[in-house]
């Protein structure tokens, strides 16, 4: 039985090797070996390919760390701690080399190199162990040009817990930072600042901005003092753009004398007196004018309350640093963040090119000026607030102090709260308005005062939410500013 099983199967095998479609299998094979190489390729080199891309970007993460490096000693520390925590994602993949760094004698340019060693899975099958990438980078360590605008909280509320030195000193060093601990200017970098309390003082420079009507109160409503530059908001919507003046000109802040008569406060005791503006001393019985006076603690007079200039875009450090040095806070008003923002805009819109007396003529410069960017930086440490007067025992909620929209009856409201909800929602208004416009928005609230809402609306107006910072303490704020300065000393990837 088995050697007759065995002859049929020796003659089926003799039949098969003489079948000439027995050539078949070599053609076969060979078309295996080709499809399993090609698989091998495949996915040995889309593994290639993310090594690669991981390599290159943490090369380029690790150039911007050492680039943005406030000292130049630790450049390189930085690209090292930057790089390994980025190369980690192919550790399973991948073995690297050290990354090699070399920066300029001029500590100007950076230049990173890096390979990376794949385990070949399918292609060791053609005696391919190992696949070696490699990336590289240059990092020009140079600040972009800039148009750069400070809009500081001047308010009464920022005198308390040295909140106003703390914010004078971190605002000094991201100045610091942009412009280079040994700059007195650099290239194509003008900064300005914008200090604000309910309204903004432009300098008596610009009078030429006055309507007829504004010119002629000046001319005649300041009748033992001069107008010192601050200004009224405009009507119509016109306060929420960057409309440049016009025919229709602005008007002046004026705080007129208002001799109201009522009870208030006499030093633990109530009488009936003088409250609000009023600019004569009748203590004695003689009316002695006192309109000159304007200090932030006791103002009397048209100018009631009237802060710091403006400063235009300038290009020296030192002119920027000694504005930022004079700010301090003011007791009147209340806190009007609407009317900083729109006019840290108008210190960057170039349709207010050639209006700054004292400013650059030819700046501020086009939005579409190459390598150019124009930034806000602003900061609050509360809410929008009007006050009501203090003096009075029972305060009618229509009365409010002074400010660049009038009192709030001036603002169509009868009483705090709308006006204050009526401040939000222009702040909300010109945010959008400038960022659409092309302005870049760094926003920073200050203390424990900002609430949530606050919050929520200064980190809505930031440009993304990477450029909105809360900083509750006087360390935070100074890493905040610290931050800001570091992304605003921006590197260009050259290679």
């Amino acid at each position: 039985m088995w050697s007759q099983t065995q002859k049929l199967l020796n003659s089926s095998f003799l039949k098969f090797a003489r079948d000439e479609r027995g050539s078949l299998v070599p053609a076969v094979a060979g078309s295996m070996l080709m499809l399993t190489g090609a698989a091998g390729l495949s996915i040995d080199g889309a593994r290639m390919f993310y090594v690669k891309d991981v390599l290159q970007k943490s090369l380029d993460s690790a150039g911007l760390a050492a680039g943005h490096a406030m000292d130049v000693d630790t450049m390189e520390d930085d690209a090292r701690e930057f790089f390994d925590a980025n190369i980690g994602a192919v550790d399973n993949l991948a073995a690297s080399s050290d990354m090699q760094i070399t920066i300029s004698d001029d500590n100007e340019l950076i230049t990173l190199t890096a390979e990376a060693t794949v385990d070949a899975t399918f292609m060791s099958i053609f005696g391919f162990g190992e696949i070696t990438v490699s990336a590289s980078t240059e990092i020009s360590r140079e600040t972009r040009g800039m148009e750069l605008v400070l809009v500081m909280d001047n308010t009464g509320s920022m005198r308390h817990d040295d909140k106003i030195d703390t914010m004078k000193e971190a605002a000094t060093n991201l100045i610091q930072t942009v412009y280079g601990e040994d700059n007195e200017t650099n290239p194509n970098l003008w900064v300005g600042v914008v200090p604000y309390v309910t309204h903004v003082n432009v300098g008596s420079a610009n009078e030429g901005w006055l309507s007829a009507d504004g010119q002629t109160l000046v001319d005649t409503g300041f009748p033992t003092t001069d107008w010192m530059g601050c200004i009224a908001a405009r009507d119509d919507g016109l306060d929420e753009t960057d409309d440049p003046p016009s025919e229709e000109g602005f008007m002046p802040y004026y705080w007129e004398d208002t001799d109201y008569e009522g009870w208030h406060d006499g030093g633990g005791f109530w009488e009936f007196g003088q409250a609000d503006n009023n600019w004569f001393d009748e203590t004695n019985g003689d009316e002695i004018t006192i309109v000159e006076a304007n200090d932030r603690y006791d103002a009397l007079g048209p100018n009631r309350g009237c802060g710091e200039e403006i400063t235009p875009l300038v290009a020296e450090k030192t002119t920027v640093t000694d504005a930022i040095d004079a700010m301090a806070p003011w007791s009147f008003g209340g806190t009007a963040t609407p009317m900083g923002l729109v006019w840290g805009w108008r210190v960057l819109s170039p349709r207010w090119r050639g209006f700054w007396a004292g400013s650059d003529v030819n700046l501020p410069m086009d939005h579409d000026t190459p390598f150019m960017d124009k930034v806000i930086v602003i900061l609050t440490d509360g809410k929008n607030e009007v006050i009501q007067p203090t003096s009075w025992p029972d305060p009618m909620p229509w009365i409010s102090d002074y400010t660049a929209y009038g009192r709030i009856v001036d603002m169509g409201h009868d009483n705090i709260s709308d006006a204050r909800d009526d401040l939000d929602d222009r702040f909300d208004r010109i945010c959008v308005n400038a960022k659409a416009d092309g302005i870049i928005i760094y926003s920073i609230t200050f203390g424990s005062t900002p609430d949530d809402d606050v919050q929520t609306a200064f980190e809505n107006c930031a440009t993304n939410p990477a450029f909105y910072f809360h900083a509750p303490t006087a360390s935070s704020l100074e890493t905040a500013f610290d931050t800001i300065g570091r992304q605003l000393s921006n590197l260009r990837l050259s290679k």
